[in-house]
């Protein structure tokens, strides 16, 4: 990709997802993820229905009045993306390809977390890790991060889940938030999903698009399997396959989430059909 076709899809998305994230997401964003815990501020006079264990008996003892302990929030936080880049990202049927939607909510939680004073951090992974981008603080590290998510090419097709959260857990020592975003067309993470969601505060963000949950009536049709360029010749017009292809779909999504559920784990289905500002929001409020 030429570098000012870059800037300018860089530029485009900025200007979306920087607005959706001042506009909707900044304050439920700070609510619905809490700082490391309480540190002390200041202190002040005691005032009625203050909770008397707050009092700091070494300076009303000092200036014969009685006086409190003012805590804030201590909200700097690590937030860590950890993006599924495998080429199954590469479709989409409807406004958009699933990575590109990836991109977008990316850009959103980046903004949202900068704009609480929080570092962001990226894990790039398909069935091995391509890429780590530490977690820092600007707008510039944001830009580099959307950045990398349009023009970067994985070395590697398939999905490994269980591998990026084990990656994760051992480079990132502090409790972080993580945004695991996938389609999650991958089999055995469970463990890995319950041992990182203990050690960070875990969010899984699902993408899909409406062609995998329902065939179309085309006829006579050759699929492709991204990951393992496995082809394969599909009767569509014949209404037993479609109804087993929305089945085999739908288990496969309610297992999902009774993994999610079992793991103690957020989280949101978001389709590339559907504006992501709900789901997102829904998300956020829950919390």
């Amino acid at each position: 990709m030429e570098t000012s076709e870059l800037l300018k899809k860089v530029r485009k998305i900025e200007i979306k997802t920087r607005g959706l994230s001042n506009q909707l997401f900044s304050g439920e964003y700070h609510t619905a993820f809490k700082g490391k815990g309480m540190t002390f501020s200041e202190v002040r006079e005691y005032q009625a229905g203050d909770d008397i264990r707050s009092i700091d008996w070494n300076v009303t003892a000092r200036f014969n009045n009685t006086y409190v302990k003012v805590f804030e929030e201590e909200r700097e936080m690590t937030v860590m993306l950890v993006v599924d880049v495998s080429a199954s990202g590469e479709f989409g049927t409807q406004k958009q390809l699933k990575q590109e939607l990836i991109t977008e909510l990316c850009a959103v939680l980046a903004f949202s977390a900068i704009q609480n004073n929080d570092k962001i951090g990226v894990i790039f992974f398909t069935d091995k890790i391509e890429k780590f981008i530490p977690p820092k603080k600007g707008k510039s590290h944001i830009l580099r991060i959307i950045r990398d998510l349009i023009e970067f090419k994985p070395e590697h097709k398939k999905t490994d889940v269980r591998q990026a959260l084990r990656y994760l857990t051992s480079v990132i020592k502090k409790r972080s938030i993580a945004f695991l975003i996938s389609d999650f067309m991958a089999d055995n993470f469970t463990d890995a999903l319950k041992i990182a969601n203990k050690k960070h505060d875990l969010v899984a963000l699902r993408i899909y698009d409406k062609r995998e949950m329902e065939l179309p009536d085309m006829g006579l049709v050759k699929f492709k399997d991204a990951e393992t360029d496995t082809l394969k010749w599909i009767d569509t017009s014949d209404k037993n396959v479609r109804v087993h292809y929305y089945a085999t779909a739908k288990k496969r999504e309610t297992l999902l989430k009774e993994i999610f559920n079992k793991s103690g784990v957020d989280s949101a289905d978001i389709n590339t059909a559907e504006t992501y500002i709900k789901p997102l929001s829904n998300l956020f409020k829950r919390r």
